[in-house]
């Protein structure tokens, strides 16, 4: 019996096939070979087509089906991860009318900003947990206010992965989870956010019927089954946004724990029982995956746009491709801690929230042709991604968030030993790596939603811990100098100095 599970990233999509008895990934398959393109019509935009990420799931389902000899009528669930906050607009025919506005798009920031004003600080803390920012509401209203005709067309505004559902299933629908990462949810009244639509003269009836996390919400159709390869009637069990699904990969459940990933955006997200909100909604509070009517489980998630972007950036388009990111990690790793005076903040993919929105843009400072290199500049970067990261953890910090231990899985930015050691020894925290990925978690969360596992025990029994990281006593002094003198130029720029 097997489960599969789709992680339907903005850079690329990965389908993962786990066998149920052992918990233990059989094979898993990416695509495209290289990053899925973010197109930006205009600065500060960022849009993909959905149909882009239905083939690459159609082709990543192909290989791993293929890799694995598998058979499609093993196949018992499938669950789906997805990158959180974009808008999908469809028509009654289901044919989407315009590219996803994605999470990291800023178009709708004074959209937000004015709905959070006008609406009243305290009641949007209150009920939503959040500014309305730049989420997908806002976005949904701005189609509303610049594309009326297209907007006119829209039979349903879905999340990416309600998207990728419908293309499996037929259906639309969505979970609360969804909801309240678009701020389409009142956590007051434990119902659709009325005020908010009413405010943005948008219609509820945009907005899809909803579900559990861990819910059956569709079978696989016919003509999807025939474009997968895979069995009609297979169960769509579980979707979720890809941080709260990273956090489920890693069992990270209960209140008090907590998990990161640095893939294209850094995220800490940590996981409480209370309702808890930033005055400046710097970081922000969503339903977590396993938030039902007997227990209250809340997300409280950091996130940091220009994170594994930025390292992608440097390979492709400073280095032209020239060194591989191991050989960039090589690199990083004969520079001293703090890259001798170099320091880079890393936003420069689209507004960052825990910096208030203000555009501050990504910047290299304190560069002297003479001394340094690329090796300096690669350092500073990935400085730059942990400082940035401890910087938002401060926030949630002050929030009454308690974190000693992080769990993450073992890729992206942390399989680089500098990333890894700036991270540990800024943050002060123990860190635990993990042999898990987000379409292994969603393949889990299928197994979860389906019943075929009876309980969490059942679920996690494959994930396995890899190693654990611990601060160094003798490293933390010089990390914390360099955290400061960075915290320092970003409060300059902060302040307009």
């Amino acid at each position: 019996m097997q489960l599969l599970g789709f992680d339907i990233g903005s850079s690329g999509i990965k389908a993962s096939l786990l066998e149920a008895s052992s918990g233990k990934e059989v094979a898993s398959a990416t695509s495209p070979e290289e990053e899925l393109k973010m197109d930006a019509p205009r600065p500060g935009w960022a849009e993909q087509n959905p149909q882009t990420w239905w083939e690459h799931v159609v082709r990543a389902t192909t290989m791993v089906m293929k890799s694995a000899a598998a058979d499609p009528q093993a196949v018992k669930g499938i669950g789906i991860a997805y990158q959180m906050h974009g808008l999908v607009l469809v028509d009654e025919h289901q044919q989407v009318l315009r590219p996803a506005i994605i999470w990291c798009d800023g178009r709708a920031v004074e959209i937000g900003d004015k709905a959070f004003a006008g609406i009243g600080r305290e009641y949007c803390l209150t009920h939503y947990l959040n500014s309305p920012g730049n989420f997908t509401a806002s976005k949904l209203r701005w189609v509303k206010e610049h594309e009326p005709e297209r907007y006119a067309r829209i039979h349903k505004a879905m999340l990416p992965g309600d998207y990728i559902a419908m293309k499996l299933t037929g259906d639309i629908r969505t979970s609360i989870s969804g909801l309240s990462e678009g701020i389409f949810w009142d956590y007051q009244s434990h119902s659709i956010a009325d005020r908010l639509l009413e405010y943005y003269d948008i219609s509820p009836d945009l907005l899809p019927d909803y579900d559990p996390n861990f819910a059956v919400s569709g079978e696989l159709t016919p003509e999807a089954a025939g474009e997968l390869g895979l069995q009609a009637g297979t169960p769509v069990g579980y979707r979720s946004g890809d941080q709260p699904n990273n956090a489920l990969s890693l069992n990270v459940l209960q209140p008090g724990e907590a998990a990161a990933t640095a893939g294209t955006s850094g995220v800490i997200y940590g996981v409480t029982d209370e309702p808890l909100y930033d005055e400046q909604s710097r970081v922000n509070t969503f339903v977590h995956v396993n938030h039902d009517e007997r227990q209250s489980r809340y997300g409280v998630l950091l996130c940091i746009n220009g994170t594994g972007i930025l390292n992608s950036w440097l390979k492709n388009e400073l280095f032209n491709g020239l060194h591989s990111y191991d050989k960039m990690n090589e690199l990083a790793a004969a520079v001293e801690t703090g890259a001798e005076g170099v320091t880079v903040l890393p936003f420069g993919n689209g507004p960052e929230r825990v910096l208030g929105q203000q555009p501050t843009g990504a910047q290299v400072k304190n560069l002297d042709f003479n001394r340094h290199s690329q090796a300096h500049i690669i350092r500073a970067a990935q400085e730059g991604i942990a400082f940035s990261m401890n910087y938002g953890l401060q926030v949630m910090h002050q929030m009454g968030l308690d974190i000693d231990t992080i769990r993450v899985g073992h890729g992206n930015m942390f399989l680089s030993p500098v990333f890894r050691e700036a991270f540990t020894n800024t943050t002060g925290l123990s860190v635990e790596l993990y042999d898990s990925s987000g379409a292994l978690g969603a393949a889990i969360g299928a197994g979860i939603g389906t019943g075929v596992f009876e309980n969490r025990k059942e679920a996690f029994r494959g994930l396995a811990r890899t190693d654990t990281l611990y601060p160094a006593s003798e490293l933390q002094q010089p990390y914390n100098e360099a955290y400061d003198h960075w915290h320092e130029i970003l409060q300059k720029e902060l302040e307009g100095e």
